[in-house]
């Protein structure tokens, strides 16, 4: 029986790009991060975060690779604390070499979109990111699909945000 592969297996084995599409106002406010940025305690959004630090090294050795790493996120405004504490910590991704844009939800409303976030790697494979009803990770969260249907919308949709939405650096939450 072959394992499947890890986040961290696919996003080391894309050779050109990783693409990333986020839809929700609100993921895991259990994360210790989240909850220390809410109090006012978190002043160093990578600080002791390993789950974090590691992912930043990711990232960078990808990009190092000279894989295009693209996240854009849809989102109502005014914005969830959960937004204004992911463009909080999105600096440093960035600094890893991910390029990041936003994108209000109303800016959206001609984009057909997929049920659920993703990740698009290489135009090749998606990976399809469950979650609850409170934005914790679902079980059996992580399903993999080259489905061509499947990939052609996540493809369509990212794309189509992307090409309206804010870049990082010119966006700031109300």
């Amino acid at each position: 029986m072959t394992k499947a592969p890890t986040f961290e297996d696919l996003l080391a084995s894309a050779q050109q790009s990783a693409v990333h599409l986020e839809m929700r106002d609100g993921y895991m406010t259990s994360d210790p991060a989240f909850i220390a940025w809410q109090n006012g305690t978190l002043t160093d959004p990578v600080g002791d975060d390993a789950d974090f630090q590691q992912w930043l090294k990711w990232v960078r050795d990808a990009t190092e690779r000279g894989v295009a790493i693209r996240r854009a996120r849809v989102f109502s405004v005014p914005e969830s604390d959960y937004v204004r504490f992911e463009h909080y910590v999105s600096d440093a991704n960035v600094e890893a070499g991910e390029q990041i844009r936003w994108l209000p939800r109303r800016r959206a409303t001609d984009i057909a979109f997929p049920g659920n976030d993703f990740w698009v790697f290489d135009n090749q494979t998606v990976l399809v990111l469950h979650f609850t009803g409170d934005g914790e990770t679902a079980p059996d969260w992580m399903e993999l699909t080259k489905d061509p249907t499947v990939l052609k919308l996540c493809a369509s949709a990212f794309e189509a945000v992307w090409e309206r939405a804010i870049p990082h650096a010119e966006y700031r939450p109300a």
